[in-house]
This record gives structure tokens, sequence and C-alpha cells, in this order.
């Protein structure tokens, strides 16, 4: 919607000299009538005048990740190795962060940050390790957020062995526990329509 000076005093109580100065100040932009008269979008007014919230730009999210809660301390350090690498860069970013198998399927952090990438609020991932984001995947994940747009940033190419050799047997007694539970779950059923 257009505005004429009157129209911008009468609505918002803005002087015309205000306006004049604040297009000498690049903060506003008339649009020009075939006469040459000033127009105001409304938008640009309210925009100035902090009634209109501007849309976030989209950020840098930091994903870190650990397999269970024993490993909490590392995950700190993780995300503040993370933030460290985005202050130098001099980005605005948030954290996303959760202690889960990097082999479960039903991560609230993960699937946030997904959520996130489907959205258009995201530019950059940032991970320490490819494992961080997840244990099997990785490229699949990858592919993903690059057809959004979605820059992936991996700091470092391999995690600490000893780490990361922990954590994988921690995984794999997820997974076997997983299917034990699935196993003697679906035992049960049978059990209990056989005796029924």
């Amino acid at each position: 919607m257009l505005l004429t000076i009157k129209k911008v005093k009468e609505l918002y109580d803005i002087s015309r000299i205000t306006l004049i100065n604040w297009e000498k100040e690049g903060l506003i932009t008339p649009v020009r009538t075939p006469k040459g008269r000033r127009r105001y979008k409304k938008e640009d007014i309210e925009k100035l005048l902090g009634m209109l919230e501007e849309k976030p730009k989209p950020k840098v999210v930091l994903y870190a990740r650990v397999s269970t809660k024993k490993q909490e301390e590392y995950l700190k350090n993780q995300i503040r190795r993370l933030e460290e690498y985005a202050n130098s860069q001099g980005w605005q970013y948030e954290v996303i962060h959760e202690i889960a198998s990097g082999v479960n399927e039903n991560r609230r952090g993960l699937l946030k940050l997904l959520n996130k990438i489907k959205r258009g609020e995201v530019e950059k991932v940032v991970i320490e390790y490819p494992d961080r984001l997840a244990r099997f995947g990785f490229e699949y994940l990858k592919f993903f957020m690059e057809s959004f747009g979605v820059e992936l940033i991996v700091l470092n190419g391999k995690e600490n062995e000893e780490d990361a050799n922990k954590e994988l047997a921690e995984d794999l007694i997820a997974i076997v526990t997983s299917f034990a539970a699935r196993i003697y779950g679906q035992r049960g059923k049978k059990h209990d329509s056989d005796t029924g």
C-alpha cells in the first residue's frame, strides 16, 4: 500500500522533514509518481517504526551429539569448539545438541534441524565429525541439505579413535538391544496368541 506524505503524517505522526531525512540516510526509498511526487510503502514505514518484525535471516546451525549421558562433558566441549569456530567466522548461530545414539532414527535434535532446513531457515550446518550427524547415512543427509542449498561444514575428518570406538561399541549395543526387544516382543505376541 502506497501512502502520501499527508497520509503518513495522519497515520503515524511523522513529518515531511523526517521522511526526507530518512530518505537521505538511505533508510527509506519512496516510489515516485509520473509527476515526481513521493509515495511511501506502508510496510517500509512500519518496519522503521518497529511495528513489523523482520523475517529472521537464515542462520548457521551448530549440531552436536553424543551417544550417552556419561559423555556430557564431551558434548559441552564439542559445543564449545563449534562455537569458537562460528565466532571466528563472525556468524550468528543457533546450537542444536542432543544425547542420542548415532543409529537412533527418532532423534529430536536431528528432526528439528531437518525441519528448519525444509523451511529455508538454515544457510550452513556445522558439525565436528561426520559421525556426530549420523553413524550411517551421512552422505544421504549431506545430499538432503545440499538439495535445499545448505552448506554442510565438517570441522575435522576423523574423530579421536578411542572415543569413536567406544561410541561405536555403544551404538552396536543399542542396535542389538533394539533387535532383541523386537524379537522378544514378537515371540511374546505369538506366545499370547498360542495360549489364547
